[in-house]
């Protein structure tokens, strides 16, 4: 059966959509979820062992957010080197999500640049779509 989510870092960083974290938590052993959506009021996963990071970023933002964007990519690049098992996602698994996959990439060192980071996140989940105000947060961080 082929999962809705996909693994960023083969058995430690999972990414896709809200409906997807159960399944997560349950099929992978994630211990953390880093919760893209500003909207959301709890985490996507019922388990009562998986700690909750949530890091309000906006689905249609007027304004780029950088700042935001990096506690996202930090909160999940610190589980992954602390050995736990990580998920993050948004709500659909197509913008906030794609911009973390691509900062973590880049933050791991996985790709040297951001549009490599991006070609690698996509060729895993396909259904990314990084909006122009998301770049701008990237190269904000990442200085490209």
């Amino acid at each position: 059966m082929e999962k809705p989510y996909q693994a960023l870092v083969e058995d430690r960083i999972f990414f896709g959509g809200a409906k997807d974290v159960d399944q997560m938590v349950t099929n992978e052993g994630v211990e953390v979820v880093v919760d893209l959506r500003e909207e959301a009021e709890a985490c996507a996963s019922n388990s009562t062992e998986v700690k909750w990071i949530q890091i309000p970023l906006g689905d249609n933002s007027e304004e780029p957010e950088a700042e935001l964007f990096r506690s996202a990519i930090q909160e999940v690049v610190q589980a992954y080197r602390d050995g736990k098992k990580v998920a993050f996602h948004c709500g659909g698994g197509k913008g906030r999500t794609g911009t973390v996959a691509v900062g973590t990439l880049k933050e791991l060192g996985l790709a040297k640049t951001l549009e490599e980071a991006e070609q690698q996140a996509k060729a895993i989940r396909p259904i990314i779509a990084v909006k122009p105000k998301q770049w701008e947060s990237l190269r904000a961080i990442y200085g490209e």
